[in-house]
């Protein structure tokens, strides 16, 4: 058995056109959702690594959680070029490609790569939009990462929390 956590970078600015889509930053709602999801998920959950893409909007968003979220640590922030993509394909590649003594990977990410790959596990349609700021829990019955290109629709979310429902602010 395997969990999987995927969080979908807290909402952008688009203020700057000069920036790549690389550089841009969060806005003030994004720098409002990651705290709050942090000190949400660190409430229910022990800290873990968390593999993150390289993007400036989801570096903010992870160290936004991780000062929320207690005991969690810069350290557990792993940048992870690979997760640059909107492509579930690219992350379901780089996930079999995880030793299998993790027992859970948190991946910080993009959509529609993240809301597609819920899907892929768990069965077309379980998921309109993963939102910005948003974190889903699939639970994958695997022994081993490699294998989860054979998984498609046989995950199981167990879990969803989106900003909005954290009330406080919009």
């Amino acid at each position: 058995m395997k969990n999987l956590y995927l969080l979908r970078h807290a909402k952008s600015s688009w203020d700057d056109p000069s920036l790549s889509d690389g550089e841009r930053p969060l806005n003030g709602r994004g720098r409002r959702d990651a705290p709050r999801m942090g000190q949400a998920l660190g409430a229910r959950l022990v800290p873990m690594t968390f593999y993150v893409s390289p993007a400036e909007r989801a570096q903010q968003t992870f160290r936004a959680v991780q000062k929320n979220w207690n005991g969690l640590k810069k350290r557990h922030g792993v940048t992870t070029p690979a997760l640059y993509t909107f492509d579930y394909r690219e992350v379901l590649d780089w996930i079999s490609q995880q030793p299998d003594e993790l027992e859970r990977a948190a991946l910080v990410g993009h959509n529609p790569a993240f809301t597609d790959l819920i899907n892929y596990f768990v069965g077309p349609d379980t998921l309109e939009n993963l939102p910005t700021a948003g974190w889903a829990e699939l639970m994958l019955s695997i022994d081993n990462w490699s294998q989860v290109a054979a998984s498609e629709g046989e995950g199981e979310l167990v879990y969803l929390l989106f900003p909005k429902e954290l009330g406080g602010a919009d």
